[in-house]
């Protein structure tokens, strides 16, 4: 997505006249701007370019005359590494599809390929949408490649020498083999 306009993508728009037009929205959204994102991602440092993240959406009508928005995102992030604890830069991505409803009924009657964008007005925020769908990207657990971590040499310390038998293989006791033991005696 590196062909997007450097401007900022509205923040309210009209999606169903934007679909009738079969219009296509490029720009950007400030990271900063997204509170609740911003609440899960390490803050860029100030020597580092503001944290965006590119944006193309296209409405239009799929051929049952239904409006919908194709989308797609990307965005360069810093993540905390779950295992180090340590920053690590990240490349948030995702393309979605999803159809203008209006209601709950029309939502369940949607196609499995289409995702519902319920909208009860004319007016909609992107940029909740893009929070949206940053936060449905956002890995569960971040980790740095296990080369790049810094957590590694610690935890290969941890690693048993593979020279080693692993006492897991050992043959363990039977704790019946007592009782069977104390049987042969009694006869």
């Amino acid at each position: 997505m590196s062909n997007v306009p450097n401007a900022e993508l509205p923040k309210t728009v009209d999606p169903f006249r934007l679909a009738e037009q079969n219009s296509t929205l490029e720009g950007f959204v400030p990271v900063s701007a997204l509170s609740r994102f911003a609440e899960v991602i390490l803050a860029a440092s100030s020597s580092e370019p503001a944290q965006q993240c590119q944006v193309r959406l296209t409405f239009g009508k799929d051929e049952e005359r239904r409006r919908i928005v194709d989308g797609e995102l990307e965005a360069e992030v810093m993540l905390e590494c779950q295992r180090c604890m340590k920053p690590m830069a990240a490349t948030l991505e995702s393309s979605f599809r999803l159809g203008l409803v209006t209601t709950d009924e029309q939502a369940q009657n949607l196609p499995r390929d289409l995702e519902p964008f319920l909208t009860e007005d004319f007016s909609v925020n992107l940029w909740t949408l893009v929070e949206d769908e940053l936060l449905l990207v956002l890995p569960p657990f971040p980790l740095h490649e296990r080369s790049d971590c810094q957590a590694t040499e610690v935890l290969e310390s941890f690693e048993p020498d593979p020279d080693e038998p692993d006492p897991a293989e050992e043959k363990r006791e039977n704790p019946f083999s007592v009782l069977a033991d104390l049987k042969k005696n009694r006869h």
